[in-house]
């Protein structure tokens, strides 16, 4: 799950940076302003990458994708790049978990002895 929820973490930071260029030019809102709302955003993106392994981490990707969504306030192509990226966070978590099930399933199997 971590590596499906990481690609999505990672491609969201490069969305964020290329909304706060957006922002910037058509928002009306000072600069230091979207470059501080983005910053913090592109580096939740990346810090939970690392988090993901613990407890809150899945809990706090899915604030960011609300975030992400929400954020289309302020640049409206953001509400369809954010539902876009909900649908591919739920798909890593979702398959994520599914794999990472098969794979823990496969390694008991091949770690347990043979009977016949």
């Amino acid at each position: 799950m971590r590596t499906l929820c990481a690609s999505t973490l990672i491609g969201e930071f490069f969305v964020i940076g290329f909304a706060g260029l957006v922002a910037m030019r058509t928002s009306g809102l000072p600069a230091g302003t979207v470059w501080t709302v983005c910053g913090v955003a592109m580096a939740l993106c990346v810090l939970l990458c690392g988090a993901l392994s613990h407890k809150g981490g899945v809990t706090l990707g899915w604030a960011l994708q609300l975030a992400l969504v929400a954020s289309g306030l302020v640049v409206p192509a953001m509400y369809f790049l954010g539902v876009c990226f909900t649908g591919l966070w739920w798909a890593s978590v979702h398959f994520g978990r599914k794999v990472d099930a098969a794979k823990a399933e496969r390694a008991r199997l091949e770690t347990e002895p043979d009977t016949a």
